[in-house]
């Protein structure tokens, strides 16, 4: 059989992500990423030599961070398990591990508020109520659809997510904002934030709201996104409980690992914190 990458091939790699039980946005996520595969090989077989080319052109056309091209990476190496093409497989790009957060993408609290203040203003009240539930519970965007007028009477709603259960609570004054919500738009069961026909919002129509209101907001582009949010949970509730065990379990993350990837500020504040400490003492005239 030709190791070539085909139509009909694509599509049994499609069926095969589909028993693995990968979201349908998953899915086309591989598919996406493996036809830039394709797209480079133009016909070519898909063996060792041309997938080591293929990860050095994605190196040297200086498009792509790293993070972009181990996904490139590993969408190639799942096909050729798939397809039972294993020698063909490349390693992953080692990443250095960063310490700081880009102060390009570092939402602070006072952003935030900017953000759901703007947003009350511009009259957008259910785009204020998604950003302060998820900044307010740290819930991923793909879970909002847990939000229920029935979870809302209980004070606290269970996600189940990549196999996991958690309960998560909602803060008083959330709770009662949400409910008023549900009233004022008369939805009296299910999911809280909806479209007209009743499903739970898209996140792409969400990420696209708040891209329109960082300009208003004064806030960075870069930094307004719904991911972000659940970053800067992750920093506050930290900074009260100091137990990144129990932020683990809260965000539901496997491993505390992933945990300290949120909690991790600015080169500027961790200088501020230098400071502070007064650790260097001076010599003489020499400030």
């Amino acid at each position: 059989m030709k190791r070539i990458i085909n139509k009909k091939k694509i599509e049994l790699f499609r069926k095969e992500l589909y028993k693995e039980e990968k979201k349908e946005s998953t899915i086309e996520k591989y598919i996406r990423d493996l036809k830039k595969l394709e797209k480079y090989l133009e016909g070519r077989p898909v063996n060792k030599e041309n997938m080591i080319q293929f990860k050095e052109e994605l190196q040297d056309c200086g498009e792509y961070e790293i993070s972009s091209i181990n996904t490139y990476l590993a969408a190639a190496n799942h096909f050729c398990d798939v397809m039972g093409w294993k020698d063909a497989k490349v390693k992953l790009l080692k990443r250095q591990k960063e310490f700081y957060e880009s102060e390009n993408t570092y939402l602070t609290k006072e952003e935030y508020k900017k953000l759901v203040l703007t947003a009350n203003k511009k009259g957008q009240k259910r785009l204020s109520l998604i950003m302060q539930t998820i900044g307010g519970t740290g819930i991923r965007i793909s879970e909002l659809r847990f939000i229920t007028v029935e979870s809302l009477k209980k004070g606290k709603v269970n996600v189940y997510n990549k196999g996991k259960r958690r309960i998560i609570f909602y803060p008083e004054k959330l709770q009662k904002m949400l409910s008023r919500y549900g009233k004022e738009q008369r939805i009296l069961f299910g999911c809280l934030f909806r479209t007209k026909t009743g499903k739970p919002l898209d996140r792409s129509n969400i990420w696209r709201e708040m891209k329109k209101l960082c300009k208003k907001a004064g806030v960075k582009s870069g930094k307004v996104f719904p991911h972000n949010l659940r970053h800067l949970f992750a920093r506050e509730f930290y900074q009260i409980k100091k137990d990144i065990a129990k932020l683990a379990d809260v965000l539901g993350h496997y491993n505390v690992e992933t945990t300290r990837i949120y909690i991790k500020s600015t080169g500027i504040e961790h200088r501020r914190v230098l400071n502070m400490m007064r650790m260097v003492i001076g010599m003489g005239n020499i400030s």
